[in-house]
């Protein structure tokens, strides 16, 4: 057995106070995704955690990449019949979690997914290179299959099949809009007394900031 219990670290870098923060989270995330992008040492800050209770009962978490986020919530892109998207389906009620070491800081949300409009969908698809798009199709996302090289015969039947040619977005994937209920900020600081900062999205679609014990 491992025993870990010697792995420790002193969170140095920063705090988290209420009277520097703005009123609403989507502002603070806005803030911390740039300064975080600007501090480096992360290839890709957009990665997130997506955590859904899947059609089984069981939780299941996986990386994804966040491509868009305004007042309206946080987005991105799926297959709508994997597993993941079966889930979110089945039960909207997701959480996103972002960690970023080299800041000392986490973002945790909790909110409810719907799907973006084809009109977003088609935009994002259209962005992406033609490889992307063709392995959008070619993959029936979380399905068993019999090999790796029968994936990639796919893939080669669609490229001679779409060579030239517009490749369309199919129907089984689009966005996911999170929209919001809870967001949490987590600031590592010294002996283990880190800022918790939470808002929480009142009836009259105000935030209510509160700062929890660490």
């Amino acid at each position: 057995m491992s025993d870990l219990s010697n792995y420790r670290k002193s969170y140095e870098k920063s705090a988290l106070v209420e009277t520097t923060i703005p009123e609403d989270p989507i502002n603070l995330f806005q803030r911390w995704f740039y300064e975080v992008e600007d501090f480096g040492g992360i290839e890709e800050v957009n990665a997130m955690t997506v955590s859904t209770i899947g059609l089984d009962g069981f939780p299941k978490s996986r990386i994804v990449l966040l491509k868009k986020f305004n007042e309206e919530g946080f987005i991105f892109f799926t297959n709508y019949n994997s597993e993941k998207g079966k889930a979110i389906q089945a039960n909207p009620h997701i959480c996103l979690s972002f960690f970023w070491p080299t800041a000392e800081r986490q973002v945790i949300i909790k909110g409810i997914a719907e799907k973006t409009s084809e009109t977003v969908s088609d935009n994002y698809f259209d962005s992406r290179p033609d490889g992307s798009k063709l392995g959008a199709i070619a993959s029936d996302q979380s399905d068993v299959i019999p090999s790796r090289d029968y994936l990639e015969q796919k893939l080669a039947d669609l490229e001679k099949a779409y060579e030239g040619k517009v490749i369309p977005r199919p129907e089984h994937w689009g966005g996911f809009l999170v929209r919001p209920v809870e967001v949490e900020f987590w600031q590592g600081r010294p002996n283990r007394l880190h800022d918790r900062i939470r808002y929480s999205l009142e009836a009259d679609y105000h935030w209510k900031m509160e700062r929890l014990s660490s």
